[in-house]
């Protein structure tokens, strides 16, 4: 996709896995499984934005491009705008993928699904949910859930956001979103997100995204049919290493 870039923010001090973007998983760091994945996407540039020098060093080792970017940053909508800034000072990237660097089992499709609403006018942002099966999904607060209202369109169901949130929403019989967290940026879009201050529900939800709404942002969200394990606890690395895992012949 002409004019876009896939930005994936990586930084070491995580609390609950400190160093995850190194951690091994087939003999790969997993920051180098994601940055593959996206390359897989093939939707446009490709680069890791990091603080981290070991984590840059990780990435070009296996022929990626990483971007040394401050480590004060609050948020990777952050650390991927000084990314934009720097790699393209002139204007000339469009659209700003901001891809989490804890998903090494993501399927490449999903990154193409979550651009796919911004080639048409209307949304700023645009961004994934799958429908929840498991009742203890739809009470888990680690489980985002996205409200929002159908949009009649071609191709793969969407939602206009309404509102994001880790209660059980909304209420009565229906299906339920397992919010996924990537999101797809005009870049104009980008560039005003990151001006704004931190907003009322967004400070009560420790959601982001609800600074975007609360601003009067448009956030369109595809709906898909899987969610990629992310990894934040050394739990969900075992798993990711038994998902990647090569399979044995039967």
């Amino acid at each position: 996709m002409t004019g876009t870039l896939v930005v994936v923010p990586a930084r070491l001090q995580a609390t609950r896995l400190p160093g995850k973007p190194l951690a091994d998983i087939q003999g790969k760091p997993m920051i180098v499984h994601v940055w593959e994945r996206a390359r897989a996407a093939d939707i446009g540039r490709v680069v890791v934005a990091t603080d981290a020098e070991e984590i840059a060093g990780a990435v070009r080792a296996a022929g990626g491009e990483a971007v040394m970017t401050r480590a004060d940053h609050p948020s990777g909508s952050d650390r991927a705008f000084e990314a934009v800034r720097r790699l393209d000072p002139d204007g000339g990237i469009e659209l700003v993928v901001n891809l989490q660097g804890d998903l090494p089992t993501l399927e490449p499709r999903l990154v193409r699904d979550c651009v796919s609403p911004l080639a048409s006018a209307g949304p700023d942002i645009a961004t994934l949910a799958a429908e929840i099966r498991e009742e203890e999904e739809k009470l888990a607060p680690s489980v985002v859930k996205v409200v929002g209202t159908p949009l009649g369109c071609d191709g793969p169901r969407r939602l206009r956001a309404l509102y994001f949130t880790r209660a059980t929403a909304p209420y009565g019989d229906g299906p339920l979103y397992h919010h996924i967290g990537i999101y797809a940026f005009r870049r104009a879009a980008l560039e005003r997100f990151v001006t704004l201050a931190p907003s009322p529900l967004e400070m009560r939800e420790k959601l982001e995204q609800l600074r975007a709404l609360e601003n009067g942002m448009r956030i369109d969200v595809t709906l898909v049919d899987t969610v990629p394990l992310g990894v934040d606890t050394p739990g969900d690395l075992e798993r990711a290493r038994r998902l990647l895992a090569p399979s044995r012949p039967a």
